[in-house]
């Protein structure tokens, strides 16, 4: 049987995890919504559909600004505080861009909203892996993104029904699940000591190490290839396998129940290799369902199988990347982790450019599968470099205790 004090640490454990997923949910919500709701936006403050897509882009820059700058700042109090303070934050902003009524105003107040994400998903990484019992950490850091995947399958879509009745329920929506981790994480996340003792600018030393800089491109480049294919899911759908414009919403949800899985297949893989080297392997089935993705897009049975797959694939990265991140960043864990959230979504933002430019010249809409592919091949190369630096990094710490001797 185990002693009290036992059971007592894993029941705060697992609640401290679910108040992270629940920021988690409510992060997701308001990334995605956004997308399913533009031309909602665009008609209800007079704008056009890519004037309206800058609300994305504005979100984007707000979680690249903020990542490094929030944890900065945040790491002089004790990580509950901080990631109270971020969901307060991620509230107040979120609930306010229900009442922006100009493009001025809500292109601030999505940009403001944007700040406190990748703080909050890369000091909650790092919290749960604390929390974790030992050789636990990628199953506790896959639980806070599960809300993430959760928001996929249920929030986005109901956010989006709320935002055609009236754009500005979707936000509201983000708010209140923003009260609810605010709540959850008062009650069931334990005290906790200061994120670091170090100051900010010894923090930012990390940024003088190859090996972090290393990860970030890999976050970049690697799910860089996920979002070349999910950023134009919607006309793959449609123009290629034929579907009614009414699938893309399920097909949405199929993508998100694969996320879901592959959340916690990620983790399984940490937790049985090294991270990097189970993101080498999600990186090369991701190389594999992208190319299969361009010879079967035309059928329509095959292409939801497919979307699946693929979302399995993509979220299996998820938990492996971070805690290469988390490993490469040793003494600055918290900000090398936040920094990592930032290559995410410089990874949205180059996977769906990228893939757009063979479009544009015409060569169809499965081409950006191709890019895909590309990138995440790419992935593997820079993975394998941060394999052969951590061994030279070895042997060389080998020698020298040899020396030493």
């Amino acid at each position: 049987m185990l002693p009290p004090s036992f059971n007592t640490f894993t029941h705060l454990m697992k609640k401290s995890l679910i108040a992270l997923a629940i920021g988690g949910f409510g992060i997701g919500l308001t990334e995605f919504v956004i997308m399913g709701i533009l031309p909602d936006v665009a008609n209800a403050i007079n704008i056009t559909i890519p004037q309206a897509g800058h609300f994305i882009s504005a979100y984007a820059l707000g979680v690249v600004v903020g990542a490094p700058l929030l944890t900065g700042i945040g790491g002089k109090w004790p990580a509950h505080h901080t990631l109270l303070l971020l969901m307060l934050w991620f509230t107040i902003f979120n609930t306010l861009s229900a009442f922006a009524n100009n493009y001025w105003l809500l292109l601030s107040a999505r940009f403001l909203s944007g700040l406190p994400h990748g703080a909050f998903f890369g000091i909650g990484a790092v919290v749960a892996a604390k929390l974790a019992r030992k050789g636990k950490e990628p199953s506790a850091i896959a639980t806070m993104f599960t809300g993430l995947t959760i928001a996929n399958i249920a929030g986005v879509p109901l956010g989006t029904y709320l935002g055609h009745i009236k754009w500005n329920y979707a936000f509201l929506l983000a708010g209140f699940v923003g009260i609810l981790a605010i709540a959850a994480i008062w009650f069931w996340m334990p005290k906790l000591p200061r994120s670091t003792k170090q100051s900010m600018t010894k923090d930012m030393g990390v940024l003088k190490r190859v090996e972090p800089w290393m990860v970030i491109l890999l976050t970049t480049i690697g799910t860089g290839g996920f979002f070349a294919w999910y950023s134009y899911i919607a006309p793959l759908i449609t123009e290629v396998a034929g579907f009614s414009e009414n699938m893309i919403s399920t097909a949405m949800v199929i993508a998100g129940l694969g996320m879901f899985t592959g959340n916690f297949i990620g983790a399984k893989l940490a937790e049985r290799f090294s991270p990097v080297y189970a993101v080498i392997m999600a990186l090369s089935l991701m190389v594999i369902a992208l190319v299969l993705n361009t010879m079967l897009a035309g059928n329509q049975i095959a292409i939801l199988i497919m979307t699946y797959v693929i979302g399995v694939i993509a979220f299996s990265l998820s938990t492996p990347i971070q805690l290469t991140m988390i490993n490469s960043s040793k003494g600055s864990e918290m900000l090398g982790s936040s920094l990592n959230q930032s290559a995410f979504n410089m990874g949205n933002a180059s996977g769906a450019f990228l893939a757009g430019l063979p479009i544009a010249y015409g060569y169809g809409f499965v081409s950006a599968d191709y890019v895909g592919a590309a990138m995440a091949f790419t992935g593997i190369f820079i993975a394998i470099a941060i394999v052969m630096l951590r061994r030279k990094k070895a042997k060389n710490l080998k020698l020298s205790a040899q020396y030493t001797l």
